[in-house]
């Protein structure tokens, strides 16, 4: 990896997190929609209507041929599942992945909600998701290297009882979707190059109460746990500063949220 095609300037950062903050807005929106009786549709629905009032344009539609607009991937499905007629039941858990561009900048962000009341293990599981993420995001530091990332977000995993899934990783972001660096989710500590200011990325482990393990589905884009578990991911941006690390896209919310829980859970 040449990290000098990584590093974004203050104003660039200032523009990701314009656009980071944005679609958390999106999330905000979905919160009060989501609940047993919708379709997956009709959450994509909401999602186009809740980015153009947030200033964003929808970019997935098309990106490496995905067709629509969002992900939705309920229950044992793991990532990029294609939204639909299916009908949210009380106690599912639903996680929307969305990614967007403001101004030539973009963002990406996933979030797991509860349609109506969870089982207690399901809770446990969305709260085990975002404590791993916010432990790949805080281990971003400058001086730290990239593969500090994987081993806390495994660390807070195994704490939690949990598996993360292995295929899926994270990714820099500027005014592609998709830049180096690369950010694996499960990796040993001090590997890998190091973390510089300037670099900005996305943390965002898929979690399981399972294996870990996944098969893809015929519609050639839905993952889903090979064991029928349940998965939760929370995905966020991490812009790495002179002395610390910032999560972008909790940037209007406040750091308590990173200590107390995931929020329109």
């Amino acid at each position: 990896m040449n990290t000098g095609t990584c590093i974004k300037t203050a104003l660039e950062m200032e523009r990701l997190r314009v656009a980071a903050e944005a679609l958390e807005r999106v999330f905000a929106d979905l919160a009060t929609v989501i609940k047993p009786g919708i379709t997956t549709k009709d959450i994509e629905n909401v999602a186009e209507l809740a980015l153009s009032r947030h200033g964003l344009d929808g970019i997935l539609v098309g990106y490496r041929g995905y067709p629509s607009l969002v992900c939705t991937s309920v229950n044992n499905v793991a990532a990029h599942g294609l939204p639909g007629q299916y009908v949210l039941s009380e106690g599912d858990v639903v996680t929307v992945d969305i990614g967007a561009d403001r101004g030539g900048w973009k963002a990406d962000a996933a979030w797991t909600y509860a349609a109506g009341r969870l089982k207690a293990e399901n809770r446990r599981l969305l709260r085990a998701a975002w404590r791993c993420t916010i432990a790949g995001a805080r281990a971003a530091q400058p001086g730290a290297r990239l593969g500090d990332i994987g081993a806390a977000i495994g660390r807070e995993a195994r704490l939690l009882g949990c598996a993360v899934v292995r295929e899926f990783t994270g990714h820099g972001i500027g005014r592609a979707l998709h830049e180096e660096p690369i950010i694996l989710h499960e990796s040993a500590a001090g590997t890998g190059p190091e973390i510089v200011p300037g670099m900005v990325f996305n943390v965002e482990p898929v979690v399981t109460l399972g294996s870990g393990a996944v098969t893809q589905l015929d519609d050639g884009w839905s993952y889903i746990t090979s064991d029928g578990s349940v998965s939760a991911q929370y995905e966020v941006t991490v812009a790495v500063r002179e002395s610390s690390g910032a999560i972008l896209t909790l940037g209007r919310l406040g750091d308590d949220l990173a200590n107390t829980g995931p929020p329109y859970g």
